[in-house]
C-alpha cells in the first residue's frame, strides 16, 4: 500500500458505503493504477456491525451513523424525519436492515428509455449475477462466485408461513425468489449475510483489497471540497486528525458519498445551481440546476399488532432467559435471531388489480416498536410495514453552511402527490386485509397502530402524516440524464456534465428510485461503472 503521505493518486474514491468499496477493489485490482480511498467515519471494528440483529446498536449510534434530520416536512405535519446513514467502512452496507432486492425489470428499462443506454434490464442483469454469491447456485438469474453474499432465512417462523398462507387468500401468489423472473409475490427475503455475519461492501470488496500495494485507505478522512484545474478535476481537500490535506487526482475524482453526501460535495465546490452557489458566496466553477434536486425516498408506513402467542423476537429480547438462549444458540451455531436481522418476510403487491407491476412492499418483522432499532414492546407483537416503491414526490438537498462538517437541508416533500397519498392509504388497508384472513386472524389479537379508531382514508393518511419514517432509500440527487434533461447531472457513464475528471457513483445517480430496497443495486452500479472507468483508463 502507498504510504500515507502520499499526494498524488491515480484515482481518489470519496466515500467507502457501498459503492466506493466496491470501486476501490476492482480499481486496483490489476495493479496498473493507484487508489485512495476517503471515509469521514471510523473502521468499522464496532462488533455490533457484523452481527446482523445488530442494526438496532448502530441504528442511532453517533459514531457509526450520521444520524441525520430532514428539515420540517408539510407532508409529515412539519415533522423533522430521522434519516439514518452509515458512517464507517462499508458505509449504510455496515447497518441496513440487510435485505438484498434489486428492483424491477421495468425500472431499469425506464432508466433506458429516458436516454441513459446500458442500463436497461438486460444491460444490468450481468452485472447482478456477477456481484452475487448466491447460497442457491448460479441460474440465468443469479451468480454464484460474486463477493456480496445473498443467504437464505434458515429456519421458518409461524408468523411468516401465516403470512405466506394469508398472501394466497387474497390472491398474492408465494414468491421464493424477489430477484428471479418476477417480483410479485409474498415469501421469505434473501439477505446480505455469510454464515451468520453480515457481508457489507467492506467485508466482501474492501477486505480482500486492503492488502494491496497501490490501494490506500484512508478513516477519518472528511472530504470538504474537490478541486478544479479550469472544468477539470484535480484533486480533494480533505480534514483529518484536526489538520487540512490535499491530494491529487492524476485521472479521475469519483464521488461515492452517497445520495445526500454527494450534491452536498459538488454544492461546496462550486457546482450546482447558481443561485444556491451565489447565496453562500462559492466561486463557480458550473452551473449545474439538478444538482442536489431529484430527490426520492420510500415512506414506510409501520402497521403493527399485537399477537396472540408469545412467538415473536418481543417475547424474547423481554425475556432474560430467552435472550441468554438465543445469544449461546448465534454463539455456538451462528443461528437464531441474531443471524437474521429484523425483517424476515416481504410483499410485492398490486393496490389495484388493473395495475401492471406492483406499487408496494412490505417489510414484515416478527417484533414491533414505535420506530426502527427503537426498544420492542413489552407485548408480543409483529410489524407490516408498507411502502410505496415508485413515488412521485420530489425533494432536494441544499446547502445551509459554508461548512463542510455541517449536515445539509434534506427535504423529501413527502406525500407531496394525490398518487403517493392514494398508494399508502391502499397499501395500509392491504395490510389490514392480510391480518383478517383466515391464515393469519388467528395471530392477531389486535391492531397496535394506527389501531381501531382510525377507518377513513383520512383517518390512515392522518396516521402516516404523524408516524411514518423512511425506509431508508434516498436517491436521485445527481440524476443521470442526457444533456437535455435539465435536471441531470451526469451522464450514462456517470460522468458529471459539462466537467473532465469526475463521475459520481452512488444512489444519488438513479433518475428514478428502484422499486426495492437500495445496496444490491449501489453495488452493481459500482461494478458496471468501474468496467467503463478501467476501459477508459487504456486510452
Amino acid at each position: 500500500m502507498p504510504k500515507a503521505t502520499a499526494t498524488s493518486w491515480d484515482y481518489v474514491i470519496v466515500g467507502a458505503g457501498s459503492a466506493g468499496c466496491v470501486l476501490a477493489n476492482r480499481l486496483s485490482a490489476d495493479g496498473r493504477h493507484s487508489v485512495l480511498l476517503l471515509e469521514a467515519g471510523p473502521p468499522d471494528r464496532y462488533p455490533w456491525i457484523h452481527i446482523p440483529i445488530g442494526y438496532a446498536k448502530t441504528m442511532f449510534h453517533p459514531v457509526y451513523n450520521w444520524c441525520f434530520k430532514t428539515e420540517p416536512d408539510a407532508g409529515m405535519n412539519g415533522r423533522e424525519v430521522y434519516w439514518p446513514r452509515g458512517r464507517t467502512l462499508g458505509g449504510s452496507s455496515a447497518i441496513n436492515g440487510l435485505i438484498y432486492i434489486r428492483g424491477q425489470r421495468e425500472d431499469y428499462d425506464h432508466w433506458a428509455a429516458l436516454g441513459n443506454p446500458g442500463w436497461a434490464y438486460e444491460d444490468v442483469l450481468p452485472y447482478f449475477r456477477k456481484l452475487e454469491h448466491n447460497v442457491r447456485g448460479a441460474s440465468a438469474f443469479h451468480g454464484a462466485d460474486g463477493p456480496l453474499w445473498a443467504s437464505d432465512i434458515g429456519a421458518k417462523h409461524g408468523l411468516i408461513e401465516a403470512l405466506i398462507a394469508a398472501g394466497f387468500e387474497l390472491g398474492i401468489p408465494r414468491n421464493d425468489d424477489f430477484n428471479g423472473a418476477t417480483q410479485e409475490g409474498v415469501g421469505y427475503y434473501q439477505l446480505t449475510t455469510r454464515r451468520g455475519l453480515r457481508c457489507s461492501t467492506a467485508v466482501a470488496y474492501l477486505r480482500p483489497a486492503r492488502s494491496r500495494r497501490n490501494l490506500g485507505v484512508e478513516t477519518g478522512a472528511h472530504a470538504t471540497r474537490v478541486l478544479f484545474a479550469g472544468r477539470r478535476a484535480s484533486g480533494v481537500v480533505y480534514r483529518q486528525g484536526g489538520g487540512e490535506h490535499t491530494v491529487t487526482a492524476r485521472r479521475e475524482v469519483i464521488l461515492a458519498a452517497g445520495a445526500l453526501q454527494s450534491p452536498q460535495l459538488l454544492q461546496l465546490s462550486g457546482v450546482g445551481p447558481g443561485r444556491l452557489l451565489q447565496q453562500f458566496g462559492i466561486p463557480v466553477v458550473s452551473v449545474l440546476p439538478g444538482v442536489g434536486e431529484n430527490l426520492q425516498d420510500h415512506l414506510q408506513a409501520r402497521v403493527m399488532f399485537r399477537c396472540t402467542r408469545p412467538i415473536t423476537t418481543n417475547d424474547i429480547l423481554n425475556s432474560r432467559w430467552r435472550t441468554l438462549a438465543m445469544g449461546l444458540q448465534y454463539a455456538f451455531a451462528r443461528t437464531g435471531p441474531m443471524a437474521v436481522g429484523i425483517n424476515q418476510g416481504g410483499i410485492f403487491a398490486r393496490t389495484d388489480p388493473s395495475l401492471l407491476r406492483p406499487d408496494v412492499q412490505f417489510h414484515v418483522a416478527t417484533l414491533s416498536s414505535d420506530m426502527a432499532g427503537s426498544p420492542v414492546h413489552a407485548f408480543s407483537g409483529f410489524t407490516m410495514s408498507v411502502c410505496q416503491l415508485q413515488p412521485e414526490s420530489r425533494g432536494h438537498v441544499r446547502l445551509k453552511s459554508r461548512d463542510p462538517l455541517a449536515a445539509p437541508a434534506m427535504q423529501p416533500n413527502y406525500l407531496s402527490t394525490p398518487q403517493d397519498r392514494a398508494t399508502l392509504v391502499s397499501g395500509i388497508r392491504l395490510a389490514r386485509k392480510l391480518a383478517a384472513t383466515r391464515a393469519l386472524a388467528p395471530y392477531v389479537a389486535g391492531e397496535y397502530r394506527p389501531g381501531p379508531d382510525a377507518k377513513s382514508d383520512d383517518d390512515l393518511l392522518e396516521f402516516a402524516r404523524n408516524t411514518a419514517g423512511t425506509i431508508f432509500h434516498p436517491s436521485g440527487t445527481c440524476k443521470m440524464g442526457p444533456a437535455t434533461d435539465p435536471l441531470a447531472v451526469v451522464d450514462h457513464e456517470l460522468r458529471v456534465h459539462g466537467l473532465t475528471g469526475i463521475r459520481v457513483v452512488d444512489c444519488g445517480i438513479m433518475p428514478t428510485l428502484v422499486s426495492g430496497n437500495t445496496n444490491a443495486p449501489a453495488v452493481m452500479i459500482a461494478e458496471k461503472i468501474a468496467d467503463r472507468i478501467l476501459v477508459d483508463s487504456t486510452r
